[in-house]
């Protein structure tokens, strides 16, 4: 175990322990920095303390950080839903409540155990993220190109950078968007107040998001969004800050929302000039079942 300490300065007086320590472990979450005091890793001044105390000027704050349990990629045969292939790439309709990558809590079942039984990929991105160029969330269905070779990787890479990739998604937002057609313009980071959400914050990285209304529906509308820019949790996020969350969303809605199994969010089309062929791909792909079945519920009150 990673063991660190420090002493509490004057600025943090009266800060409570897990703000503290969350705010000194960026990447962890509040509740896992609360799991660690309540299991005795955290200590103050030589004693287990709980959660809210408040920390004092002087005091003596050490803890350790559990390490991770190692785990290996392993190929596992997936029934993989392929929208275009050939010797340098692929892209792929990924299921909703599919994890795209390794990582602790979801050692297997993600996409890349399924992709790499399935083909060679590039490992510019190292040995848990080969092929990975973009991502989706876990429970956000929907299109991603995979690299087969770092020479595709690579201009994937810059493409997506240099804004050549054109991503569309369609989503289910909470209210009724008055206007037929926007744009959502405003800087995306990591929440200063828990470090495991997005959020509009000043200074953060430029985020664009253009939106129009496919149909509106009382309470709901079901709208197309073309990404200019890729930030993490981009769309959640924007949607959140102007006011109309996306269904389901666990993170950056409501609590009481339909029941659309994670955020009703898709990606549906991807439009690209192809990196060593300099073709047009252009790949297409429907929503998922549960993303039709939360449109008809919306339906059926109208």
């Amino acid at each position: 175990m990673a063991k660190q300490s420090i002493q509490v300065e004057e600025r943090f007086h009266t800060t409570r322990l897990d703000k503290l320590l969350t705010n000194l472990n960026p990447e962890e979450s509040r509740s896992q920095i609360q799991s660690w005091i309540k299991e005795g890793f955290v200590q103050v001044n030589g004693k287990k303390a709980k959660t809210n105390y408040r920390c004092q000027q002087g005091d003596f704050i050490e803890w350790e950080i559990p390490e991770e349990e190692a785990f290996e990629l392993r190929p596992e045969s997936m029934d993989l839903d392929i929208r275009y292939e050939d010797e340098h790439l692929l892209v792929v309709n990924k299921p909703k409540g599919m994890v795209v990558h390794p990582a602790a809590g979801h050692s297997n079942g993600t996409l890349v155990n399924g992709l790499i039984a399935y083909t060679n990929l590039s490992d510019i991105n190292g040995e848990f993220r080969p092929g990975i160029v973009h991502r989706l969330d876990k429970d956000t269905s929907g299109l991603m190109v995979v690299a087969k070779t770092n020479d595709t990787h690579e201009k994937l890479a810059t493409m997506l950078k240099e804004r050549t990739v054109k991503r569309q998604y369609q989503a289910i937002v909470h209210g009724e968007i008055e206007h037929e057609l926007g744009t959502i313009e405003a800087p995306i980071s990591r929440d200063p107040n828990d470090r495991k959400r997005m959020a509009v914050v000043d200074h953060g990285k430029e985020a664009i998001t253009h939106f129009r209304v496919h149909e509106r529906f009382p309470n709901y509308t079901h709208v197309v969004c073309d990404l200019e820019t890729g930030r993490t949790h981009q769309i959640r996020v924007h949607f959140k800050y102007i006011g109309f969350p996306i269904v389901g969303d666990p993170k950056y809605g409501p609590r009481k929302t339909l029941n659309s199994e994670g955020q009703a969010l898709h990606a549906r089309r991807l439009e690209f000039t192809h990196p060593i062929t300099m073709e047009n791909i252009i790949v297409t792909a429907e929503a998922p079942a549960i993303f039709q079945e939360t449109l008809k519920e919306i339906n059926r009150w109208t």
